[in-house]
């Protein structure tokens, strides 16, 4: 038997930090090397990063990622290595992996199928690299191969699919299997979203049974560039069984899975099929072959797969609470920023915004230790003083990375009040009380006195609801200027689709991490966690937390209105899960206002036809009013195909016909069945 030992390399890298991203690489090697590993899978474009944007077209990156590869090639003696980078080839910037041995590189591969779709947007930068296409380019003072190649090192035959080269239908593993690869390496940069883990798993461990290779599949993790999170895949797999997988969503810059494979029972499952065919060729086409020696290695017991949170029933919570935690610590790490600020109103939303914030600490901190994450942000002096390794000194942590503020007005009441210290008090945030009720009256007295008459709820309900969101704004930012801290922005999914926020208010912050999900689900997820909580977080935050009942327990409400007037959101737009529901077929699924009436009323039975009618229009004439709004929005996190993003997934136009034609046809079809009923 030939066994070798493989390895899948999680990194969490930045475009463009060209130094930070070699350490990552080399710290990755390191632990490949100090595991036994001789084949190394790193993820796609890890040496510039993923998300480079527009600077993919910049000269310099060129030069600095070849560069960076240069610098790195010795480190890969005694091992074979995958460095993701861009290659520029005649008038065409490829998306390569190229391949290094015993500190030499053997060629790089053009990645075929571009991910141009939602979030992703290769085809602005790369050119996809043709099918049993290879040429030769000039990199380093060398001729160097390019293009669909497979490599033959030590006997060993070696292929690659690049990301998306593994979700088309016709992928390029059948490809190299008639070729005679043993296995094939998959370097990716695929973006969280709920529940992709398990297609990423089929096609992995389909792959290696299709295919009847080894397969190793090494992703991206972290929020890398501001608005994609990136969990950490890390599997292996052979003859349809998934050998090893790595944790997902960790806090370390670089994770290392491995597992040995035994390369001669691939060879053999593979010429046991009677529907292989493999390519009989005087010459090898597109192989390139190097003297490489590999280890002797006795045959080990698989080490069993580790029962973790993943297998809990409540995965879209655990995962949410995983990728919007890691995603908010590596964007204040990454930005610089000294902590967080919330305006926190007692509410659903800044609450969740505030917990996500605190359990980014309690996660860092329980996946790789208090000092290791003080020093992932050592650059906040005095961070972390008071020593000690307990649920309080961690909330010690919190205190000082998380400022709260309860800013009222004479329409807030001792509800959301009371609501939002205990939160902020569980949470163990600074927490702030600022009266801005005055400031409120300030300006409802000057514009009054110019305009000549006085303000009222009749004539200037809007107004009057949108200057105490506003008024709250400046204090904030205030306070965030003065701690250096990123002001975090409050508003959901379902209010950026209708319009329920006020521009220049609760939508205040350089983040909105919460803009990408929906209000019935942050509802959800709160009840969730007063009741369960997240499994496996050795902290504080690891089980239930029964203070969220004070927010639990309330109705939505702006409370922007008169007490009197019982101000609650639904009242005001129309139930949350309808909401959600509508949202989905029109902007998810595209559907016409008619077909969603007719969706809705099988849906929802307990409203009337006409009702539900009255809810549709409303949606399609909030929606189609306020892009501009959502033009606005700070960044999101992207965690589904229901994102509202324009810049990076939901084109609209700003102005638009709003549906007029569609809704006339709506309430004249309502009528007739009204009527009809009648």
């Amino acid at each position: 038997m030939k066994l070798v030992r493989v390895g899948a390399a999680i990194l969490n890298q930045t475009p463009l930090d060209w130094d930070g991203n070699k350490r990552r690489i080399s710290g990755a090697i390191a632990a490949a090397r100090q595991q036994g590993v001789t084949i190394l899978c790193l993820p796609e474009l890890c040496i510039t990063g993923y998300g480079c944007e527009d600077a993919f077209h910049a000269v310099g990156t060129q030069q600095y990622a070849l560069q960076v590869l240069g610098e790195l090639l010795p480190e890969t003696h005694g091992m074979i290595v995958s460095l993701g980078v861009p290659l520029l080839y005649g008038s065409g910037l490829y998306n390569t992996c190229c391949l290094a041995a015993d500190g030499k590189l053997l060629g790089f591969v053009g990645k075929q199928n571009l991910a141009g779709e939602g979030i992703h947007y290769e085809p602005r930068w790369f050119k996809p690299w043709p099918s049993d296409k290879q040429v030769t380019t000039h990199v380093m003072g060398r001729n160097i191969p390019l293009g669909d190649l497979i490599f033959e090192c030590g006997g060993v035959r070696l292929g690659f699919e690049i990301c998306e080269d593994a979700w088309v239908a016709e992928r390029p593993g059948g490809n190299l299997a008639q070729r005679g690869v043993d296995l094939i390496l998959n370097p990716s940069a695929s973006h969280f979203a709920f529940g992709k883990h398990e297609v990423r798993k089929r096609f992995v461990t389909e792959g290696s049974r299709a295919f009847n290779v080894g397969y190793l599949y090494a992703n991206l993790l972290g929020n890398e560039s501001g608005r994609a999170i990136y969990d950490g895949d890390a599997m292996i797999a052979a003859a349809g069984k998934l050998i090893a997988t790595g944790s997902r969503f960790s806090y370390a810059d670089w994770q290392v899975t491995s597992a040995v494979l035994d390369v001669d029972a691939i060879r053999m499952s593979r010429a046991r099929l009677a529907s292989f065919r493999p390519e009989i060729m005087d010459e090898d086409r597109g192989s390139i072959r190097c003297d490489f020696s590999f280890p002797t290695l006795e045959p080990e017991r698989a080490a069993p797969m580790e029962v973790s949170w993943e297998s809990s029933l409540r995965l879209k919570e655990e995962e949410f609470t995983r990728a919007v935690s890691l995603a908010l610590f590596d964007y204040l790490r990454k930005s610089r920023s000294r902590g967080f600020v919330v305006s926190l109103s007692g509410g659903a939303d800044s609450t969740a915004v505030s917990l996500l914030v605190a359990s980014s600490v309690a996660l860092a901190i329980a996946d790789i230790g208090r000092e290791a994450f003080l020093q992932k942000l050592s650059y906040i002096s005095g961070l972390g003083d008071a020593k000690g390794t307990s649920d309080k000194d961690t909330k010690g942590i919190v205190r000082q990375l998380l400022t709260c503020a309860y800013q009222s007005t004479r329409n807030s009441g001792p509800v959301t009040r009371n609501a939002a210290r205990t939160v902020a008090e569980a949470l163990g945030a600074e927490y702030l009380e600022l009266d801005v009720d005055a400031l409120v009256q300030g300006y409802i007295n000057v514009v009054s006195g110019e305009l000549g008459r006085p303000l009222d709820w009749q004539t200037d309900d809007i107004a009057l609801q949108n200057i105490q969101a506003r008024v709250r704004s400046p204090s904030v930012w205030m306070l965030a200027n003065i701690k250096g801290a990123l002001l975090l922005s409050t508003s959901n999914r379902s209010e950026a689709a209708v319009g329920y926020a006020t521009m220049d208010g609760d939508t205040s912050g350089g983040l909105s991490p919460i803009a990408g999900i929906d209000k019935n689900f942050i509802r959800h997820w709160l009840r969730w966690f007063e009741k369960e909580g997240p499994l496996g977080n050795d902290s504080y935050l690891g089980g239930p937390l029964p203070a969220l009942v004070v927010v639990n327990e309330q109705a939505p409400t702006a409370e922007l209105r008169p007490a009197a007037s019982k101000q609650t959101d639904e009242d005001d737009l129309m139930p949350y899960d309808l909401l959600d529901a509508i949202e989905r077929a029109a902007i998810r699924d595209k559907m016409s206002p008619i077909d969603i009436w007719r969706v809705m009323q099988v849906e929802f039975p307990q409203h009337s036809g006409r009702q539900l009618g009255a809810w549709v229009e409303r949606f399609f004439r909030l929606w189609c009013r306020n892009q501009w709004k959502r033009e606005r929005y700070a960044p999101s996190f992207h965690l589904d195909d229901e994102n509202l993003d324009p810049k990076t997934w939901c084109r609209f136009p700003i102005l638009s016909g709003g549906y007029e034609r569609e809704l006339s046809e709506l309430r004249k079809l309502i009528d007739r069945t009204n009527s009809t009923d009648e």
